[in-house]
């Protein structure tokens, strides 16, 4: 039976050990069975509804928004760096790949006016509300007797 002793492990053996011994939580890559989707923060004005995604390295041009039947989808893809090579990293820590994210918009929400905003990796979505779903304040008129 062979020895093998710590020192004759690079970290980069260590880390590809482990990927193999336990693949969903150490995977990387492409091998990884993880999944990620941006965080989002959604806050309600008197005029729209605002979402806010963190889409950090993620092209706009592979973002796709879709509202349908109530519903908002927000999907997308990050991609790795090309120019660097799987087996030169000595660690990957952020998610790669596809994401899809779903949210349930209220009735309120005029659809045909939507603006999607990307700036600083941060996508910013303004979904209106319609005319009759904002809120009105009321005068009461005293009679002076």
């Amino acid at each position: 039976m062979a020895t093998i002793r710590c020192q004759d492990f690079t970290q980069k053996d260590l880390n590809r050990f482990l990927s193999e011994l336990f693949p969903r939580v150490f995977g990387e890559g492409e091998q990884s069975t993880r999944t990620w989707g941006p965080p989002v923060d959604i806050y309600d004005t008197d005029n729209a509804l605002v979402l806010k995604a963190d889409l950090p390295g993620v092209d706009p041009k592979d973002v796709q928004i879709r509202i349908e039947d109530g519903v908002l989808y927000l999907s997308g893809e990050r991609k790795p760096d090309k120019d660097v090579k799987e087996e030169d990293y000595h660690r990957m820590e952020r998610s790669y790949g596809a994401f899809s994210r779903s949210f349930s918009l209220p009735t309120s929400i005029d659809a045909e006016h939507v603006n999607a905003e990307y700036k600083d990796g941060q996508l910013i979505l303004t979904m209106p509300k319609r005319e009759e779903a904002k809120p009105k304040t009321v005068k009461i008129n005293v009679n002076a007797s």
